[in-house]
């Protein structure tokens, strides 16, 4: 067994190596060396990444979170959660530029449709210490009202989600983000007469590369000014994954707090924690498709 193990660190160490002789060699070669590629995806496990599409590339997304799996409604009779689909998103994200993307989705939850739009404003470099992304999420809810004037104008079903997403690639295998973001939302969304409008969100996580094309993804966020939903605890969202880089595919398995997927959704509507069989297990995969014509370096 310890010779495994050691086989398996000298075996991290050396694509460690590799990499940093790569990122040495980019460095010598200019002064204005520029860090690519801080995460693989636009998405962490549950939070959003600095990372944007590529001017001309279009990415198609789909997530899924199944049920509980322990708790009071997990367990064999719902093969774990697996019976059971709490959300389901689809979307297509769309590179304008290189720093400018867009997107739209939609999701099963609320049947919210939601568009977005992400700008890499900074790009950590050998004069800038961090990676700098600003992202506006739009989400409309569709649904049939459960009562009556429950949306007595359309305005009360949008949400909009801001966020700088601020990260540090510290080396090939180790990339941390700290987000600060606001969730707006009108009276018609609020779960209590404890609920705000107005929810500060604070996401931070990161991505560990374990092996070339294996890396264990973490992210948490902290909601300021959570109210209660039919006197059930709301909790702040916590997500662990493993990403897996297929060539043009990069796909994930998750395990997360949240019943949602969306941030509009999941940052005031995750009433789940680990520490009651609330963990449930989900999926991403997106694929990209380069639309135009690649420029000769």
């Amino acid at each position: 067994m310890k010779k495994i193990t050691f086989c398996i660190v000298l075996f991290q160490l050396s694509l460690f190596a590799q990499d940093m002789d790569e990122m040495m060699n980019q460095l010598s070669e200019g002064n204005n060396f520029e860090v690519e590629a801080t995460y693989k995806s636009t998405w962490l496990v549950l939070s959003q990444t600095n990372e944007t599409q590529n001017a001309k590339d279009l990415n198609f997304w789909i997530a899924h979170r199944f049920g509980d799996i322990g708790g009071e409604f997990g367990g064999s009779s719902t093969l774990y959660g697996l019976d059971v689909a709490t959300d389901l998103y689809i979307g297509f994200d769309y590179g304008i530029t290189d720093h400018l993307t867009v997107g739209i989705g939609r999701s099963k939850y609320n049947e919210t449709y939601n568009g977005l739009i992400k700008y890499k404003l900074l790009r950590q470099s050998d004069k800038m210490p961090v990676s700098v992304t600003l992202f506006d999420q739009l989400a409309w809810i569709t649904r049939e009202e459960f009562s009556n004037n429950e949306f007595s104008q359309e305005s009360d079903r949008i949400s909009n989600f801001f966020q700088a997403v601020i990260t540090k690639k510290f080396s090939p295998g180790l990339s941390l983000m700290l987000s600060p973001g606001l969730l707006m939302r009108p009276d018609a969304q609020l779960l209590s007469t404890e609920d705000q409008n107005n929810l500060f969100a604070l996401s931070m996580g990161g991505r560990l590369k374990l092996f070339k094309r294996i890396s264990l993804l973490v992210d948490y966020t902290l909601v300021e000014g959570l109210g209660r939903e039919a006197n059930e605890e709301l909790y702040n969202p916590l997500g662990i994954g493993i990403e897996f880089e297929t060539g043009g595919h990069v796909f994930s398995l998750n395990f997360q707090s949240s019943q949602y997927i969306i941030a509009n959704n999941f940052i005031p509507n995750t009433s789940k924690s680990w520490t009651d069989g609330g963990v449930r297990f989900g999926f991403a995969i997106s694929r990209n498709f380069s639309l135009g014509k690649k420029k000769n370096n």
